[in-house]
């Protein structure tokens, strides 16, 4: 069975690949950890970009697959360990929001936050996949609003992206951290796995010197 095949995780402390480590740690399976140093250039070297061309983490392997780009990881690891019960099954009546904001986030949420992020000027909104920031953003908010996570009462793999991804936003005030985002990230932050890839991260960072 392809949950039993031997799974390893490509990623580098203090890069989006902390959120599929939280992911790993919510889902409770065995993994091996493979760290790279990216500011001494260790995923530029023809090793790590044997495994993904574009030098970028996260990247997992899961016996015979090959798995980049942060959506796909997450979606895949959710569906292929069922038992952790971190995504709705295709029958599911939540599997479709579940998909939605799935995509919502990479083809809204990451090109609206980029273009904040370096301060550019939005092309014309019929040309944009997000629309506008503030549309986007207003989106987002309400869904958290009917909350407590993306799919209501349910925790899935979705609270582990977008918690990584808006506690990342908002340290640097990229995002605005309204009373609903607030109270989305303090739950997100209380729990066990993104408390330990924490620690684990700043031990991976001292061993390399940063």
């Amino acid at each position: 069975m392809v949950n039993d095949s031997a799974l390893t995780f490509y990623h580098s402390p203090r890069t989006r690949s902390a959120g599929a480590f939280i992911l790993l740690e919510e889902l409770g399976v065995p993994y091996t950890l493979k760290v790279l140093d990216m500011q001494a250039g260790e995923q530029r070297q023809p090793e790590y970009l044997a495994i993904n061309p574009m030098g970028k983490v996260p990247a997992i392997t899961h016996g015979d697959a090959l798995v980049t780009e942060q959506i796909a990881i997450f979606t895949y690891l959710a569906d292929a360990f069922p038992e952790a019960g971190l995504a709705p099954a295709l029958t599911d009546p939540l599997r479709g929001p579940y998909l939605r904001w799935m995509a919502f986030y990479a083809g809204c949420f990451e090109p609206a936050v980029a273009d904040r992020a370096l301060k550019r000027e939005p092309g014309p909104q019929g040309m944009l996949g997000y629309g506008d920031f503030d549309s986007m953003l207003a989106t987002l908010v309400a869904q958290l609003a009917a909350g407590p996570y993306l799919l209501g009462a349910r925790f899935s793999a979705l609270d582990v992206l977008w918690g990584s991804a808006l506690r990342w936003t908002t340290h640097f005030k990229i995002v605005p951290e309204l009373p609903e985002i607030k109270r989305y990230l303090d739950a997100f932050n209380a729990r066990p796995a993104v408390r330990k890839v924490a620690e684990q991260d700043a031990a991976l960072l001292a061993a390399q010197g940063h």
